[in-house]
């Protein structure tokens, strides 16, 4: 081989690492200014929450009533700006904070349960449920850190 050549191949080799490099690098910088893609698959929740209730309420519960309480939880997060319409590369923007207490949802989902005819026979059951929603939303990385209970209680 003559030196050209070998200086052709080293320069092409140094400009194809570069590139390479500055398109990791920017990618990697965009992606870490954009919300971590949590999916959230329905069925698969359903399956998961039936799963961790404790006997009694998998006993009065039927999974497409488990079914219809998650879907309750899901329109509250919503409603507390919690679940936005357009989540795909959207910066996290997020400057209020938003607590979430497991007794404002409970009583949401008895009064939902309510209004839509689920017949919830015993109010235990909600709170089992949103439990083990909140272990889903835990296990698939869509919730944050828990708040300090000074944040929680107004002084």
């Amino acid at each position: 081989m003559d030196l050209i050549t070998i200086v052709f191949a080293v320069v092409a080799a140094l400009g194809v690492f570069v590139i390479a490099a500055v398109t990791i690098g920017r990618e990697a910088h965009r992606l870490d200014a954009v919300a971590p893609r949590a999916v959230y698959a329905l069925d698969e929740a359903v399956d998961f929450v039936c799963d961790r209730l404790p006997v009694e309420s998998q006993a009065r519960l039927t999974p497409g009533e488990v079914e219809q309480l998650l879907a309750f939880h899901m329109q509250w997060l919503h409603s507390q700006g919690l679940q936005p319409d357009k989540v795909v590369d959207r910066p996290q923007d997020i400057t209020d904070t938003v607590v979430v207490t497991e007794d404002s949802l409970t009583a949401y989902l008895i009064g939902e349960s309510e209004r839509n005819d689920v017949d919830l026979l015993d109010d235990v059951d909600a709170v089992n449920v949103v439990e083990a929603h909140l272990q889903y939303f835990e296990a698939i990385g869509a919730v944050g850190p828990q708040a300090p209970l000074d944040d929680v209680i107004d002084d």
